[in-house]
């Protein structure tokens, strides 16, 4: 019995704006959408709530999905020009020709005098014609200034040519990754690298606590047992599995591109369906509802193929027509008994689509009973639903035919060489060589075991499979100071498009700087050109003062991130994490790793991104820099909050990691020293690689070898009797957060958690070990016969401190500060829980160590490798376990904490188990 058949008593009715329950009573309920939050800065998703009303049919209630796809739909705010309405006329700005009189004046003696005596006409002549030119070229610069005003600097591109525009990212290279599933905020989302795609998408009804739900935006709320790409090339495969309270998907994606084929070739999907008997419940069916839809954003009308689609006579769907793939066909295959209906609709927004697939539905259950698409479409129509009825297991192939306008083009030749058993034998082939490339780029076979190759696998899938493409632009705060329960205005970037790897399909679906230096230390040993390209991307966001804003919230992306935190400050800024990956890749070419192509690939960028490279560095050494030379410190940090026991450095990227307790100027932040020194030191290994002179006040190597004097750090941030490195700034450990009344007028006082300060803060050095007590450490400052040597190995293998069967903490137990809350509402997040991405620098540094003669190597040794065993078992146990990588892990049992799936820096993983770790 299908879905599609009858729907019975006691379950919601479904339409638009009201939900009733059917049974013996009709009573109203309304359906609220919980509010997430978490402790991160943009860790908010709001969802807003939806009522049905009542009706005479009992139907499933589907959940809105407020949020799905990158839309073009936004409005952005844009300077006006008013221009004068008393312009000066032609006539008024023309020059007239001066009246001489020539009659003679006489004298009171009779003599007449002449009235231009010694003046030469002609010189007269030339000043007025001089002076002509002079007023109009002050009336041209006046009128230019106004109806052409000057940008802010904050959102003026910096005027050097595009790194994109290089030819290595033109041609073969663009055409092969045109295509992709580049949507990675979806289940399942393909589109385009270009701002107005055709893109596709994938719907269900899922079941979660007895009521129906349809599923498309990844969700945490949606508590799927598990989901991701368990492998990916990043390029034209893909293999997901999907676990949907007892409904089991399988997603395949694959490219091909053939002499027939439009611009991008051409793309297939493989959904298969099957069910859990242990977890579905038959009540609510013997069978699944997919929709698979089309939109165009820019608008282009979509043909369905005929008002009774039936696959068994004509495999065609669908069909269009577009400026960059020609003419197009959609096509179906299937050996299963499916039954297909369809929807169209035509629309300028494409981020709620579910809304309108929801009010079709509800729509025909009215009319008829049934829970199936209308069989209609709107008046050019861009929106394309498919809905595909079948009972369990099922499997379907869909086809995306480009190019059908060509002569040569062979349609039927080409669908079939992407449905049914050459689909089969192609992804088979593809799964092989995906195999066979992880064994030969990380050796995994003789460094782990066999469970932890197939979660690695699944972890480098995640990542790749993540790689999203974005097109909008950022808000830009036009406010100095960071204060987030105010208002801020804001002016708008210039439009861009980004192409790059996200943290979390669900929880950080877009991109984030500091997140994306980790990431390509994966990707580009995986594949180097996709690497430079998503870091050419990144680089090409650069402003006229060489600032990048820090996460790129761009197109309807903005509707999931809370108000106060959309708008980017151009003062503060992120760790250069891009660093990390090219200090890698230079060093990949010193030692020959590159093919020739690769080398002169990876010299041409490097030659185009080193003037970026520059402006990115001195805008850090400049705006960051701190009053004692070779100093900094982040800005950005709140010094009027009454809420934070510890106000964040949400540029710093470890957010509430405890800092001096009173921001000031006079602050010198360890951490971002050390990111100065990366920095400087892989611009100086840029300037040789290129043969470049160094330059009065840009002297890299100069910079890199003050930064590295362990004695000058000494003095600035160690301290003797804690053996450790620390902050400095005006600070005291006498904070805490104590209830309080608030006076507000009312009789009931609300009370709220506010800061408490009973000591005068002073100047001295931040008495909290962990992560950027570590800096130092990971950075390879310290020399290998040095006594503090030692003392940074006993602090991290201290279980009172750091240490833990899982992995490093992020920070030490006996810290004022661990496990603290920083507000009412900010659950400790850089306080105690375990980060993959910093535990990786420390297994790099102790790595280093154990290969370095001298007294501690063997000590580094010992640590190194019971460290590096703790985190492999500890990730590989969660993902067995619970279906996912996890943003965090607990200090105390490991257990996976925070967003998830997080396909960012856990997959760093992988190199774990490679030991692969690079100079960082």
């Amino acid at each position: 019995m299908l879905m599609s058949a009858q729907v019975g008593p006691n379950y919601f009715f479904f339409q638009p704006k009201k939900v009733f329950v059917t049974g013996q009573t009709n009573r109203l309920r309304s359906l609220h959408c919980k509010h997430s939050s978490h402790c991160s800065f943009t860790k908010k998703t709001t969802h807003s709530s939806l009522q049905l009303p009542k009706t005479d049919v009992a139907v499933p209630s589907l959940i809105n999905d407020p949020l799905e796809m990158t839309g073009s739909g936004r409005t952005t705010a844009r300077s006006r020009v008013i221009r004068s309405s008393s312009e000066p006329d032609a006539d008024a700005l023309r020059e007239r020709r001066p009246k001489f009189n020539r009659q003679r004046g006489r004298s009171k003696y009779g003599s007449t005098i002449p009235l231009f005596n010694n003046v030469n006409i002609k010189f007269v002549l030339a000043i007025s014609f001089f002076a002509f030119f002079i007023i109009l070229f002050l009336i041209r610069h006046l009128v230019n200034s106004v109806v052409e005003p000057r940008l802010p600097r904050s959102i003026t591109p910096l005027p050097a040519p595009k790194i994109m525009d290089l030819p290595q990212f033109q041609g073969e290279h663009k055409e092969s990754l045109y295509w992709g599933t580049y949507r990675p905020h979806l289940y399942l989302g393909i589109r385009a690298r270009t701002p107005q795609s055709l893109m596709a998408g994938l719907m269900w009804i899922g079941v979660k606590d007895g009521r129906y739900h349809l599923r498309h935006v990844c969700r945490q709320e949606d508590d799927l047992s598990t989901y991701g790409w368990k492998k990916h090339n990043g390029r034209d495969y893909g293999h997901q599995v999907l676990h949907d309270h007892g409904i089991i998907l399988t997603t395949e994606f694959l490219k091909s591109k053939g002499e027939d084929s439009g611009y991008g070739g051409d793309w297939a999907v493989r959904i298969d369906v099957q069910v859990d008997k242990s977890k579905w419940n038959e009540e609510f069916g013997k069978g699944a509802q997919l929709f698979f839809y089309l939109a165009d954003e820019g608008g282009n009308v979509l043909d369905v193929s005929r008002e009774n689609l039936n696959i068994h006579e004509d495999s065609l769907l669908a069909s269009g027509s577009r400026t960059d793939i020609g003419d197009w066909e959609l096509h179906l295959k299937s050996t299963d008994d499916l039954k297909l209906h369809y929807s169209g609709f035509h629309t300028p927004h494409f981020h709620n689509l579910s809304d309108l697939v929801e009010e079709n539905l509800a729509s025909q259950i009215r009319k008829h009973a049934q829970l199936q698409l209308s069989d209609s479409s709107d008046d050019s129509s861009n929106v394309l639903v498919f809905q595909i009825i079948g009972g369990f297991p099922f499997t379907t192939d869909i086809v995306l035919i480009s190019g059908t306008d060509l002569e040569s083009s062979r349609v039927e030749e080409r669908v079939n060489s992407l449905t049914g058993a050459s689909l089969s034998n192609e992804l088979k082939y593809k799964e092989q060589a995906f195999d066979e490339k992880i064994e030969k780029i990380f050796n995994l076979a003789e460094k782990v075991d066999s469970e932890s190759i197939s979660v690695g696998k699944a972890a480098i899938g995640s990542l790749l499979g993540g790689i999203g493409y974005f097109y909008g632009q950022s808000k830009i705060a036009l406010s100095r100071t960071l204060n987030f329960r105010e208002h801020v205005d804001y002016v708008s970037y210039w439009p861009a498009e980004l192409y790059t790897a996200v943290p979390s399909r669900s929880f950080f679906p877009r991109g984030f700087l500091w997140d994306e230096g980790f990431h390509q230390l994966l990707i580009w040993r995986w594949d180097i050109r996709i690497s430079l390209d998503i870091i050419g991307h990144w680089l090409d966001l650069m402003n006229i003062d060489g600032w990048i804003p820090r996460e790129q919230i761009l197109g309807t992306e903005a509707l999931r991130v809370p108000d106060e935190f959309v708008p980017q400050h151009p003062t503060n800024g992120n760790p250069p994490t891009l660093f990390l990956a090219l200090s890698d890749i230079i060093t990949g070419l010193k030692n020959n790793e590159f093919t020739a192509k690769d080398r002169s690939e990876i010299s041409m960028f490097l030659e185009s991104a080193f003037v970026r490279l520059e402006a990115w560095f001195q805008w850090f050494n400049t705006t960051q820099s701190g009053k004692q030379t070779s100093s900094y410190y982040w800005h950005g940090r709140d010094n009027k909050t009454m809420r934070e026991l510890n106000p964040k450095s949400l540029s710093s990227g470890l957010d509430d990691y405890p800092r001096a307790s009173h921001p000031s100027t006079d602050e010198r932040h360890l951490d971002l020293r050390c990111w100065m020194l990366l920095a400087a030191d892989c611009m100086h290994s840029i300037e040789k690689l290129l043969d470049k002179e160094t330059r009065p006040g840009k002297d890299y190597g100069f910079t890199a070898k003050l930064l590295s004097d362990h004695e000058l750090l000494n003095q600035m941030h160690f301290d003797e009797a804690y053996g450790a490195y620390f902050d400095f700034g005006n600070h005291t450990e006498k904070v805490q957060l104590k209830w309080k009344e608030m006076e507000t007028g009312q009789q009931y006082a609300p009370r709220q958690l506010v800061r408490d300060v009973s000591e005068r803060p002073v100047l001295r050095l931040v008495p909290h070990i962990g992560y950027v007590s570590l800096f130092p450490f990971m950075g390879r400052i310290i020399p290998s016969g040095s006594w503090i040597l030692e003392k940074q190995l006993e602090l991290i293998s201290n279980n009172s401190l750091l240490w833990t069967d899982y992995g490093l903490r992020s920070l030490g137990k006996t810290s004022s500060m661990y496990m603290k809350r920083n507000t009412e509402h900010d659950p400790p997040y850089w306080r105690g829980p375990i980060w993959i991405n910093m535990n990786y620098r420390i297994l790099s540094a102790l790595h280093h160590y154990s290969k370095e003669n001298g007294p501690y190597q063997d000590k580094a040794k010992a640590i190194y490798t019971e460290l590096r065993s703790n985190l492999i078992r500890n990730i590989v146990r969660n993902y067995q376990q619970t279906g996912f990588f996890w943003e965090q892990y607990d200090q105390i049992k490991g257990k996976g904490k925070g967003a998830r799936p997080f396909t960012g820096w856990t997959s760093l993983v992988v190199l774990i188990m490679a030991e692969e770790y690079g100079t960082i």
